[in-house]
């Protein structure tokens, strides 16, 4: 047998292959298992991209810029190396580029440090972008409540669905319902200006955003002063809070003050008829009526001395 026959025999190839016949299916099986294989091994695989070449996409996560925090992670990466790759996709606007899905920090660490990045590339288009890019974001701890809201008025105004949005965040329609009620009623200029406050929850914002309405924005953005994003928003609810006016007293009334300074009520004064006013009936005005007797005993006992004028 020929040397080309024998390796036609060990190949299990017929001695005259027609070559527009289609192949056994046991091969295409085989092929198409081999090339599914290859495409989630490329899935899988990490590779390296320079920084210059990742554009961000997506919609805006976090809502303050901490120089200390990205200072803190360059740092880190500096020493350690980058531990955790990003995710990207190709851009389907410019060839040879990629959009961020998620891992904006981590690539701004990068790019300072003038080091390629390690990531994981899939092809993605815009509703699978924002979905991941949701997803990630709710397995991490740290972004506020308003940031997590912010998010979603996002897709709303990029015209997603709401079960789309549900989906992202991992949440069910009535919270973010609840989310963007906050973020209709509270501009988005004031939001802004607080900022990502950490520790304020859903019930202190669903409360701003009750009141927001009933003054100016522009004394709210005077308002959203101070070091912290959770002070500025502290600032705001004050300034919403109306302030209790100082007892007023008229002619014939006189406060009443009590030893350590406090207004305990007030008397008034008509002829030779007064009558006190206690503003709070506590233990202090229970004490009073039980004990009016002995103080007017005392007062007997040891009368005022009146001098003359």
């Amino acid at each position: 047998m020929a040397r080309k026959d024998l390796l036609k025999s060990l190949m299990g190839l017929p001695e005259n292959p027609d070559a527009d016949a289609p192949l056994p299916r046991m091969e295409r099986g085989a092929i198409g298992a081999v090339s599914k294989s290859i495409s989630e091994l490329k899935s899988r695989a990490i590779i390296e991209v320079a920084p210059d070449l990742i554009d961000n996409a997506g919609i805006e996560d976090r809502m303050d810029a901490d120089p200390s925090g990205i200072e803190a992670l360059t740092a880190s990466i500096r020493e350690y190396g980058q531990q955790v790759p990003v995710l990207l996709r190709h851009s389907p606007n410019h060839e040879g580029r990629y959009d961020i899905v998620f891992g904006r920090r981590r690539v701004q660490a990068m790019r300072t440090l003038g080091m390629p990045v390690k990531a994981m590339v899939r092809t993605l288009n815009d509703r699978d972008l924002v979905v991941a890019q949701g997803q990630e974001n709710t397995a991490r701890k740290d972004l506020s409540f308003i940031e997590k809201a912010n998010f979603a008025a996002q897709m709303v105004k990029a015209g997603f669905e709401r079960k789309v949005i549900c989906d992202a965040l991992a949440i069910d329609k009535t919270v973010i319902s609840r989310m963007l009620s906050v973020t209709d009623d509270v501009p988005e200029a004031l939001i802004r200006a607080i900022g990502a406050a950490p520790s304020v929850g859903r019930d202190r914002w669903l409360a701003l955003a009750q009141k927001a309405g009933k003054l100016p924005l522009s004394d709210l953005l005077a308002a959203a002063t101070g070091p912290d994003s959770d002070t500025r928003f502290a600032s705001v609810i004050a300034a919403m809070t109306p302030r209790k006016a100082a007892p007023q007293t008229t002619p014939g009334r006189q406060n009443l003050l009590g030893a350590d300074g406090r207004s305990l009520g007030q008397v008034r004064k008509s002829g030779k008829k007064a009558v006190f006013e206690i503003s709070e009936a506590g233990d202090f005005a229970d004490w009073l009526i039980r004990n009016m007797q002995d103080i007017h005993r005392d007062w007997l006992e040891h009368p005022p001395v009146r001098h003359k004028e």
